[in-house]
């Protein structure tokens, strides 16, 4: 009885992630760059938990946990725009924001813009990264080639510094369009990539995979409570006849 409270239990509190996790991707299904969460699954066997010690054991049981939420890498889209200040970028390298607090942050989300001192910005989210630091242009003619440098007046003027993120790297999110890799983040030799400018990446959810995918969640959720109601009732009554016994 026991078991199949904490059975029923666990499983609720499994599924209340993954709706956790399939909301906040739908919030985000038109947030430019945004790369979806997963919930990562995994299992134990409880009876090495509950038995630990004995020989013997009443057989195995494989118990499911939510593990960790994972960042979703894949490439999306693009939507073109012909502006100088849309950026998008085909394969595993990432733009480089400065944030307010000093730290440096990846992101596909490039839709930047002038703040007031002339620096290319990512909204209020930071400043975006050349070799040299941030970025100051003072005029929005400019253009990036293929390889993310940047030229004014047809001269070599910065370049976009760029991290490396293999598509299975985990990832720390930072908000909705900002990310943190802590690994070496050089681009290997020959890894292809290519900056477009003129255009901006989509987010990579799928707007109806999603919503069924929490209609079929939300159902195991309700599932499960029912079950650990029907727990419930017969417990009490397995405790009211003890009682009159």
């Amino acid at each position: 009885m026991l078991r199949g409270f904490y059975n029923a239990a666990q499983a609720m509190l499994v599924k209340q992630r993954e709706l956790d996790a399939i909301g906040n991707n739908i919030v985000n299904v038109n947030t430019a760059g945004y790369k979806k969460d997963e919930i990562v699954m995994n299992t134990f066997m409880d009876e090495m938990i509950l038995v630990n010690g004995r020989e013997e054991t009443s057989g195995h049981f494989l118990q499911t946990y939510a593990d960790i939420n994972k960042t979703n890498l894949e490439q999306s889209n693009f939507t073109y725009t012909e502006s100088n200040f849309d950026v998008g970028i085909y394969g595993n390298v990432y733009f480089n924001i400065r944030a307010q607090d000093d730290g440096i942050y990846q992101t596909r989300n490039g839709q930047w813009e002038l703040d007031s001192e002339g620096y290319l910005v990512l909204g209020d989210a930071g400043r975006v990264q050349g070799r040299n630091g941030d970025i100051f242009l003072g005029t929005g003619d400019f253009i990036i080639d293929n390889a993310g440098i940047i030229y004014i007046n047809n001269e070599e003027y910065d370049q976009l510094q760029l991290t490396y993120i293999p598509p299975d790297a985990d990832v720390e999110k930072i908000g909705d369009n900002l990310m943190l890799y802590e690994g070496d983040g050089a681009i290997p030799e020959g890894e292809f990539f290519d900056i477009i400018q003129g255009c901006w990446e989509h987010s990579n959810v799928d707007g109806n995979k999603e919503v069924t995918q929490m209609m079929e969640v939300q159902r195991l959720y309700e599932a499960n409570s029912k079950i650990l109601q029907y727990l419930d009732t017969i417990n009490s009554r397995a405790v009211e006849i003890a009682a009159i016994q």
